[in-house]
């Protein structure tokens, strides 16, 4: 794109997001003026589904959202000062609700109740920044979810204003849900809008616009591989989430939800089994983290749909399973800006598990730990793959914020991804290749990985190549000329943080030791290799983890170069 396109683009989201802001404010205070809610048509059935680890530190004062902290444990959450305006949106959006009855306790239950009609007093006027459709759905879903512990600690008083407020939000949501972002933005506000009309008496008219809104975002936005345009995973599960709640509500109330529903999440459920590693967790890339623990089999427990994970992947990643061993491949290229603005530089990279235990991982999304984390989280050498001169094989312009998300626009990039999936008596195995260095260094990056039928050996060739005269000549030019100098290149392999690892054979080998006794052996021929720190991204910790990576450093010389390496079980896990 360029810097004119990019000019343009960003006026153009400027102006919309400022007419975005004054379509809100105005809906949200005319809302309160509409008829409230009388009370529950049917009581709703909890779904929400958080983190008591994050509850026990919310009621103790620690506010950590979207990378922000801070501590004051004798104030309301709506005295502290937000680190950020992506902070505030979090706060405002109510989804650490579930991590509250998460934790369970008395204390907790009323700490959510009274900071909900906190919220009512303060903002209940349509003003404050929490007037956002996607924040609105967000706010919608968890009064309702959690309606039978709310309700029941509120005097009538009190129950009258958590109508009063349910009211708004259905209002200002029948007139909003379009402002939403494509994506899950938009599957946030539209739930909320159809939970409203099937809970609230006096809100069912909202519900048959509701659900035809809906069913149109569903056929927009799934496509036929059940996949979604920015290649998050872990929205993905969010989204197949919110429709399964949606479907689960429609059913309850005696109707059937509209085949495009359906049909969305028919296509989603296998792309999800085939996102997943050993232990549950989904793979991190695009933004992505890998879940709440238990999230996404409850997802697809409710929807009731058995179809098995999608053959080879989906949603642009390639999968291989043999054994107890599963490598999950971003094998496409990264989501245009339009789609995305959290895209990650991971093509080629792969994440794998054995058995419960995930081995080799991505650092995963910064975004819960501040912009600093979540830029270096998006680079090359944060995923497992190979990246030239240090180099990443996207590159993003600076942080520049545009309307309410970061602005990073995806300057260069790989333009011809390719991927093929391998199937013999020596194991399946994926070809893949992208040309995200050629126009910086002349470089096409080229990867095979090949997995034993049993699952137990895992070998892959990691090569750089300069082809044509044009390839060439830029090659020339980033080694200033001297062929024989080459370009350096390293690729990486992160660890998960519970992954003990240690170097033997005179450094020529890594012992990889899991939880469960397990035992895997790192080797390699060509390059050199050594122990690096690294971090994992859990974003149910107040800092990244810290663990490691194996690099394997190489140098392409007269327009070439290339590493291999193995990763076969030596010893199985120990029995108990």
């Amino acid at each position: 794109m360029s810097d004119l396109r990019w000019t343009s683009y960003a006026l153009a989201a400027r102006w919309k997001d400022k007419r975005a802001r004054m379509g809100n404010a105005w809906c949200a205070r005319t809302s309160r003026f509409f008829p409230t809610a009388r009370g529950f048509v049917s009581q709703p059935e909890p779904r929400s589904f958080g983190v008591a680890a994050r509850g026990a530190q919310l009621a103790a004062g620690n506010y950590f959202f979207a990378g922000g902290l801070v501590e004051a444990p004798d104030r309301s959450i709506w005295d502290i000062v937000p680190t950020d305006e992506a902070f505030d949106q979090e706060i405002h959006g109510f989804a650490w609700m579930d991590d509250l009855f998460a934790a369970s306790g008395k204390v907790n239950k009323a700490l959510a109740g009274n900071w909900l009609l906190e919220w009512a007093r303060r903002y209940g006027n349509g003003s404050g920044p929490g007037w956002r459709p996607e924040l609105a759905g967000r706010r919608a879903l968890r009064w309702i979810n959690h309606s039978i512990a709310l309700l029941g600690q509120m005097d009538r008083a009190d129950q009258k204003t958590y109508f009063r407020i349910l009211g708004q939000q259905a209002r200002f949501l029948s007139k909003r849900w379009h402002a939403a972002a494509p994506g899950l933005p938009r599957f946030e506000a539209l739930t909320g809008l159809v939970y409203c009309g099937l809970a609230l008496e006096g809100k069912e008219r909202y519900l048959p616009r509701a659900l035809r809104a809906l069913s149109r975002e569903c056929e927009r936005q799934i496509g036929q591989d059940g996949g979604i345009a920015n290649r998050n995973p872990e929205q993905l599960m969010e989204i197949f989430t919110l429709l399964t709640w949606a479907a689960r509500g429609i059913e309850a109330a005696g109707s059937a939800p509209d085949r495009a529903h359906l049909l969305a999440m028919e296509r989603i459920a296998p792309t999800l089994r085939a996102l997943r590693l050993g232990d549950g967790s989904l793979a991190q890339f695009h933004g992505g983290g890998v879940g709440i623990a238990g999230k996404l089999d409850q997802a697809l427990s409710d929807s009731s749909i058995r179809l098995p994970a999608r053959p080879g992947g989906g949603m642009g990643y390639a999968r291989l399973a043999n054994g107890r061993t599963i490598l999950i491949m971003d094998a496409g290229k990264p989501p245009p800006v339009s789609a995305s603005e959290n895209a990650h530089a991971s093509t080629l990279a792969f994440e794998m598990s054995s058995g419960f235990y995930p081995v080799i991982t991505n650092m995963g999304s910064g975004y819960a730990f501040g912009r600093d984390w979540r830029n270096a989280a998006r680079s090359t050498p944060s995923h497992s793959t190979l990246a030239v001169a240090g180099k990443s094989s996207a590159r993003f312009s600076s942080n520049e914020f545009v309307g309410r998300s970061f602005g990073n626009k995806l300057t260069e990039g790989p333009t011809k991804v390719s991927a093929q999936t391998q199937i013999g008596q020596n194991g399946i195995g994926i070809t893949a290749s992208h040309d995200g260095y050629v126009s910086s260094h002349g470089l096409l990056h080229m990867r095979h990985i090949m997995l034993s039928p049993d699952g137990t050996h895992l070998s892959g060739i990691d090569a750089v190549e300069a082809r044509t005269d044009a390839e060439k000549a830029m090659f020339d030019k980033r080694s200033s000329g001297k062929k024989r100098s080459g370009i350096p290149f390293k690729v990486h392999f992160h660890l998960h943080s519970d992954i003990e690892a240690e170097i033997g054979l005179g450094g020529q080998a890594v012992s990889l030791t899991l939880p469960n006794g397990e035992v895997w052996v790192f080797r390699h021929e060509g390059g050199s290799l050594s122990m690096e720190p690294s971090a994992m991204m859990d974003a149910s910790r107040l800092i990244p983890r810290a663990t490691k990576q194996i690099v394997l450093s190489g140098r392409a010389i007269h327009y070439e170069g290339a590493v291999k390496w193995t990763l076969i079980r030596t010893e199985p896990a120990k029995s108990h």
